[in-house]
């Protein structure tokens, strides 16, 4: 077990609580403060209060200092947890990239920024400028993308029923000026399916990649990240009547075997399988509409959306539905919208989903209310996702664009984002790398890109 960390050693209850209060953040548990929405009253002494997602046992909110940048010929102010270098260091040349923690995880470390101003629509607010490192191009849209666990490589999966697996490029000497550069490709499978490649998801060590088809099949097969081989031949799992729409890996602790969550359309029914026998054991029913959508977030539990509106929360110890959700609309007149997306952040405190209304609803899982609805993009929002330590929100949506959104504040406030890329049509996916701040965007512009943010 890896040694924990002084700044964990010191980060008592009472030192954090100190800290806190020393910055003067609101809580959203302080008696008096504003409803979680309309109609929902204040939280109370006693009730799970909703932090940002440090608060509920993740790493203390860090010290941040204010540090000038040029972003597009004008000058933006970004919050740094790093102090500024001295005058005479050159910020470009000489950077260093820190290893990946024993923990797997880099994000609070690496330099991050926060956005300043802000307004209902990020157009107007000054932005960070990631940059295209790599870019991949197909011949028909590229639909799902997922980093490796150790982030050394990506896979994509198209509509032109291609499965590429990508190395992942040294950032180490990236700068403003880089020019973007193809994608390295160490394996590719032409016809890894009968149809287009829907949705992907690697197991946790990374031993195991599932893709889901429109074919609706799922095809299981083992991976050697050191060699980069797959073997043949793949386990093709045929239990679907439908287009299969999302896969997830959960890991089985009594027996030290990984299961295989599956959904999409036909008789929308949630598949649960036996990765070491390919057999599926459990068909789980409770969705009147095609599941679009899964997470999980560690144990037994996962969650699933659906074009019927709602989001389930699954025990898998209890074999059934443990919650219904029903996410409001931005549109006061709707009834909710089809749930296209949805990420629950590490802890499993904090859930998001994303809409076809071009929404985003933030929820407390633990306490079971709405925190906000907020409207990100301009078209379907089609994927979301919590960065490492959740201090982020990347969202992509059918209006071309990326968009950040800062969770570092009270989250019942509107929050920050900015539009951090662009594809040249709809945004289908977005992916966050396990440990580096930079992610994976892929769209029907046929292209898969590699997003990263240079040292400042």
């Amino acid at each position: 077990m890896p040694q924990r960390s002084s700044e964990h050693r010191h980060n008592s209850p009472q030192r954090k609580a100190g800290r806190h209060e020393q910055r003067g953040r609101r809580r959203a548990d302080h008696p008096g403060s504003p409803p979680l929405h309309p109609g929902s009253p204040p939280l109370h002494p006693g009730s799970p209060p909703l932090h940002p997602p440090w608060h509920s046992g993740g790493p203390a909110a860090p010290q941040l200092w204010p540090q000038p940048v040029i972003v597009d010929g004008r000058t933006a102010w970004l919050l740094m947890d790093q102090p500024p270098r001295p005058p005479q260091a050159d910020p470009g040349r000489g950077h260093k990239q820190r290893p990946p923690s024993p923990s797997g995880n880099r994000d609070r470390r690496k330099p991050s920024w926060k956005i300043c101003a802000h307004s209902e629509r990020s157009g107007s607010v000054e932005r960070p400028r990631f940059i295209p490192v790599t870019s991949l191009e197909d011949v028909q849209a590229i639909r799902c993308a997922e980093f490796h666990p150790f982030g050394k490589l990506y896979a994509i999966g198209s509509n032109s029923k291609t499965l590429r697996i990508c190395s992942y490029p040294k950032l180490v000497d990236l700068r403003d000026d880089h020019v973007t550069c193809q994608s390295s490709v160490v394996l590719k499978r032409p016809r890894h399916h009968k149809g287009s490649i829907y949705c992907m998801a690697w197991s946790p060590v990374g031993d195991l990649i599932a893709t889901g088809s429109n074919d609706k099949t799922i095809k299981l097969m083992r991976f050697d990240a050191d060699s980069c081989t797959m073997e043949e031949p793949a386990a093709e799992l045929t239990m679907h009547d439908g287009t299969v729409r999302d896969v997830c890996f959960i890991e089985d602790m009594s027996n030290k075997s990984s299961l295989l969550v599956s959904g999409g359309a036909g008789d929308c029914k949630i598949y649960v399988t036996d990765c070491a026998t390919g057999v599926p054991f459990q068909a789980l029913s409770g969705h009147t509409g095609t599941v679009l959508s899964l997470s999980t977030w560690g144990g037994a539990m996962f969650v699933s959306g659906s074009q019927d509106r709602t989001v389930r929360v699954w025990d898998l110890r209890s074999r059934g539905c443990v919650n219904r959700l029903q996410p409001p609309s931005v549109h006061t007149a709707s009834r909710g919208s089809p749930v296209a997306s949805l990420a629950v952040e590490p802890s499993g405190r904090l859930l998001v989903s994303g809409h076809e209304d071009s929404s985003c609803v933030l929820y407390d899982l633990r306490g079971d209310r709405v925190i906000q609805a907020f409207r990100p993009h301009d078209g379907d929002v089609r994927s979301v996702r919590f960065s490492p330590h959740a201090f982020y929100l990347l969202t992509a949506g059918y209006d071309n664009r990326l968009v950040l959104s800062d969770l570092q504040g009270d989250l019942t406030m509107p929050l920050p984002s900015v539009v951090v890329a662009q594809h040249q049509d709809k945004v289908i996916t977005g992916r966050w790398h396990p440990y580096e701040f930079s992610f994976l965007s892929t769209g029907a512009d046929k292209t898969c890109t590699l997003w990263a943010l240079p040292p400042v």
